[in-house]
């Protein structure tokens, strides 16, 4: 496993994400124990869930495995740098939702609950909420901080825009600011390069990308439907868009003699600013066969011909003016 600091801080993670999102919906909890064990084999000592996580099974449901997975000891916890976010309400009453001082601090202290830990390493806003200043929400976590409660801030779904002005209010205030954005990244979707990423490498945040592989796109999905398995109607309205890339892209890992999911991590991997992509195993299988990402070393002619079949963009404003 390969390790790097998260960002600018001094915080050491592998280059892979362990996604927790299916455990519990998906994946129940004898088999997701295994699978977070078999992380720690793999050396992946970042793990990521949320509040929400659980859905219809169960809000907090996935902290809550988590947290039993902690409770048997055996150095689990010690080993393991978990991030968790808030943001979503479970109900519609008010203030249980977005980032307001109040739910900052009730969301914290359930996420510690469910997860049986005295502290968050990495604390994450799900989504900006633009209805709340920077000011109140840097003053809650700093209180957070210094009760001990958690060690980092990150953020997820901001704007190049949200950093900006999240990281300069920080600076006002003499704290350190967000650490780490997890943003929709992706061969398919690459949007955040306008400028999410920049403003993450000027400001010294690690980039997470979640859904490295567009919700199955690239996959290998053209190979599985021929096969004869099916995909879920969302999957299927994003593949008749993109068919004629994806056929252009499973192709052209067939010439590299790799898996197209390979292919898709190692790109992420290459790319300027990112820590480690999320990946969310329902399996262990699944979990042995992404690991191997990290043994594909796409050289810079695989990297323009991937740029071919998915351009992306340029740093704004050249990207679009001069």
């Amino acid at each position: 496993m390969e390790y790097v600091n998260l960002g600018r801080s001094g915080l050491s993670v592998s280059r892979l994400c362990l996604g927790t999102m299916n455990f519990g919906p998906i994946t129940a909890e004898e088999d997701a124990f295994p699978i977070m064990d078999r992380a720690h084999e793999l050396g992946i000592n970042f793990f990521d869930t949320a509040d929400t996580y659980g859905w219809h099974a169960g809000w907090g449901l996935t902290e809550e495995i988590v947290g039993r997975w902690f409770a048997q000891g055996g150095g689990r916890r010690d080993k393991t740098v978990i991030a968790t976010k808030l943001y979503a309400s479970q109900t519609d009453w008010p203030n249980d939702g977005r980032l307001s001082a109040l739910h900052i601090r009730r969301a914290c202290d359930a996420s510690l609950r469910r997860l049986q830990t005295d502290h968050i390493d990495i604390y994450q806003a799900h989504h900006v909420d633009r209805d709340t200043p920077f000011e109140e929400f840097w003053e809650a976590m700093e209180v957070l901080r210094q009760q001990g409660k958690i060690l980092y801030v990150g953020s997820s779904n901001f704007a190049g825009w949200h950093i900006a002005k999240a990281q300069e209010t920080a600076k006002r205030r003499g704290t350190f600011g967000l650490v780490s954005e997890q943003s929709h990244y992706n061969l398919v979707y690459r949007a955040v390069e306008l400028e999410v990423l920049p403003a993450c490498q000027d400001y010294g945040l690690g980039v997470i990308p979640w859904s490295p592989l567009a919700g199955g796109l690239l996959g290998g999905i053209l190979r599985k439907i021929d096969k004869g398995r099916t995909a879920d109607e969302r999957v299927t309205k994003e593949l008749a868009k993109h068919r004629d890339k994806i056929e252009r892209y499973e192709a052209f890992c067939d010439e590299l003699g790799q898996d197209p999911a390979l292919v898709a991590l190692a790109w992420l991997l290459k790319q300027p600013g990112v820590t480690g992509p999320i990946i969310g195993p329902r399996t262990l299988d699944q979990l042995d066969g992404t690991a191997k990402a990290l043994e594909v070393d796409l050289d810079d002619k695989a990297l323009a011909g991937l740029d071919e079949i998915f351009p992306g963009h340029r740093t704004a404003p050249e990207d679009y003016a001069w």
